[in-house]
């Protein structure tokens, strides 16, 4: 794509807020996250439009697209799994997007792609995800009951629970005795994958 290494930092920056939120980031949020300025992501954005590698509609705030073919270069290894960032396993708390990846060789595979987020609290303990692990997600948009999947509410906020639809009601169900399900309206949420594995780490500092 001919980029330099701030622009790939940009995109990558834009693919991984939409892979956690659903939507695309604000131009403050993205300086806000590259520790830059807005007016340094607006010349940014504005050399990524011109290279055609993105698009947005300049009336709106979240419109940025990215519409290059290529594959970014954490990309080009379908094994390599970028790790967005944290996933809330107790009160819900916004994903922040990182730059780390993990590469797990040929572990995990699935045509609609995975991604990595690291589990903070202990609301999944009695599913055995713990504090600090790392769960192994599956694009998806669609969940059966009982599955554990990554719940994007209305808010912006993003937790990892059981999920059981009903009615037009869905539960949002703790794995842990000691906590109450969280129970809201279907359109109030948005499945953002599954979990189809869990990597843990025994080795501390």
């Amino acid at each position: 794509m001919n980029l330099t290494p701030r622009q790939l930092d940009v995109l990558v920056a834009i693919r991984n807020y939409r892979h956690v939120h659903g939507y695309s980031p604000t131009m403050q949020e993205l300086a806000d996250q590259l520790k830059t300025s807005k007016v340094t992501i607006f010349e940014h954005i504005g050399a990524l439009e011109r290279k055609r590698v993105i698009r947005r509609d300049k009336h709106k705030a979240r419109s940025l697209e990215i519409i290059a073919d290529e594959l970014l270069p954490d990309e080009n290894r379908p094994t390599k799994l970028p790790l967005l960032g944290n996933i809330a396993a107790g009160s819900p708390i916004e994903a922040i997007e990182n730059r780390e990846e993990i590469d797990l060789e040929s572990l995990f595979a699935s045509k609609s792609g995975v991604y990595v987020l690291r589990v903070r609290g202990e609301s999944m303990i009695e599913d055995h995800l713990c504090d600090g692990d790392y769960v192994v997600i599956e694009r998806r948009e669609q969940a059966r009951n009982g599955e554990q999947v990554v719940a994007l509410l209305d808010t912006g906020e993003a937790t990892l629970k059981r999920y059981y639809r009903e009615g037009n009601k869905i539960r949002l169900q703790p794995a842990n005795s000691t906590m109450e399900p969280r129970i809201v309206d279907a359109e109030r949420v948005r499945v953002q994958g599954v979990v189809i594995g869990v990597l843990r780490s025994y080795i501390h500092d």
